[in-house]
């Protein structure tokens, strides 16, 4: 009966949410804790997740069952600063490229991204990292810049298996809501 209550819980909480951003492109197993700031463009898909205190710029794609921990930010790379003979805050603001985080990530709290970044599927960035270029897959990645740390499987078979299983789909690969409500 609990698992029950938290499921309603947790669908009427989203939708609240979804509709206070005006979140539109994201999944609707997406979930997210409050307190945000988020650009109402965030693409999420299947199971991601953002904690709390996020700041989110437009032009973010989420892939499916990935995890932004407490505090982190996808942010910066959009003030112009080049133009001779006028200050910063009156030079406008310059192109804000897109930024792709893949599927299966997971992302430290108070980790800061860069905008225009990709990480790749299955990266784990951790705690307090600035990542200010794109990861490589299935690597963990830490530091301030954000540095290799290592592999994250041991085999390219583990990957390959890892890489099968994220091709399908929540439904057919067998994950649903009831796994994160009991």
């Amino acid at each position: 009966m609990k698992a029950k209550l938290r499921k309603i819980h947790r669908l009427i909480k989203m939708f609240i949410i979804r509709k206070r951003y005006r979140l539109k492109n994201v999944d609707k197993t997406f979930y997210m804790a409050g307190n945000s700031s988020i650009s109402s463009d965030l693409v999420a898909g299947e199971f991601s997740y953002i904690g709390p205190r996020a700041k989110i710029y437009p032009k973010v794609k989420i892939g499916a069952y990935t995890m932004l921990a407490n505090d982190v930010s996808i942010i910066g790379g959009d003030h112009a600063f080049n133009k001779v003979g006028l200050p910063i805050i009156f030079s406008g603001r310059g192109v804000l490229e897109e930024t792709n985080i893949g599927k299966d990530v997971w992302i430290g709290a108070y980790s800061k991204i860069l905008t225009g970044v990709t990480i790749g599927d299955g990266v784990i960035v951790g705690m307090g990292s600035v990542v200010t270029k794109d990861l490589e897959e299935y690597s963990v990645y830490a530091g301030v810049p954000a540095k290799k740390i290592k592999d994250r499987f041991k085999s390219q078979k583990e990957i390959g298996e890892h890489k099968e299983m994220l091709s399908k789909s929540a439904k057919i690969a067998g994950f649903n809501l009831e796994m994160l409500c009991s």
